[in-house]
């Protein structure tokens, strides 16, 4: 009946008493905003109110309510999914183990110079890089990609040859031993691959020494090829450094 009587005198301004003897001329002069914005409020409800008041109506606006109630738990369903995709994806990452060479955690964050001197079955490779003064090329940004032959590989040389190259004196036959061994850029085994099928069979890569090495595969590993015919496989590939990458070779590549 308020609301009635309030209506009823806002029509009206002039009425100073209504038939609830309410002086709602005076009060809907003072307080107009604040009548007005009630009545809205109130006359904003009155549909929800008589749709629930009949049968009809009430379903209907069941069904509006139970949309919205849907789409807010789809909404917030989808939200939760990709927040556990995301965390499984971040846990998977870090169960990731870092590469080994020798039985040595290899570091992506490292260097290759660093990372070389940690593997134990690069001793040889390390003290040659020292003896060339190759260790701070190796070590700057680069990036390079070094295939690393093993002690093995050294081994496998004539004997006394690692000692000779070693000795000041040889020291650019060294140097050039060495670089034959890198190649400027940071190329993964799968992009290796890539460029061995595009080749027809086979890459060339120019090492950082001036020379090319031949890059094939067999047996589904990766055969590299020197300037003098001798051939090494690719035993440990996509070492990744902070400064390249490093795949480990069982044979030592010579130039001309």
């Amino acid at each position: 009946p308020t609301v009635v009587a309030h209506l009823h005198c806002i029509n009206n301004p002039s009425t100073a008493l209504c038939s609830h003897n309410y002086e709602c001329a005076p009060t809907y002069q003072r307080n107009k905003s604040n009548a007005i914005a009630r009545i809205r409020a109130i006359q904003s409800l009155q549909g929800d109110v008589d749709a629930y008041e009949s049968p009809e109506g009430r379903d209907e606006l069941s069904e509006i309510k139970n949309d919205k109630g849907q789409t807010t738990m789809k909404k917030t369903f989808l939200a939760a999914l990709a927040a556990v995709t995301l965390a499984i994806t971040s846990l998977s990452a870090h169960a990731q183990k870092d590469p080994t060479v020798g039985g040595a955690t290899m570091y992506p964050t490292k260097t290759i110079v660093e990372n070389a001197a940690n593997s134990p079955i690069h001793k040889t490779l390390v003290a040659a890089v020292k003896a060339a003064g190759l260790v701070d090329t190796l070590n700057s940004p680069g990036p390079f990609t070094v295939f690393a032959p093993t002690d093995d590989a050294f081994a496998k040389l004539p004997a006394g040859t690692v000692e000779m190259l070693i000795k000041p004196e040889n020291k650019d036959t060294l140097v050039k031993v060495l670089t034959y061994h890198v190649v400027a850029g940071k190329v993964s085994a799968k992009q290796l691959e890539g460029m061995i099928k595009k080749g027809g069979g086979k890459a060339t890569l120019k090492t950082v020494q001036g020379e090319d090495l031949i890059a094939t595969t067999s047996g589904g590993k990766i055969m590299l090829t020197d300037a003098k015919g001798g051939m090494a496989t690719v035993i440990t590939a996509d070492v990744f450094q902070s400064n390249g990458v490093i795949h480990v070779i069982d044979t030592v590549l010579m130039p001309n």
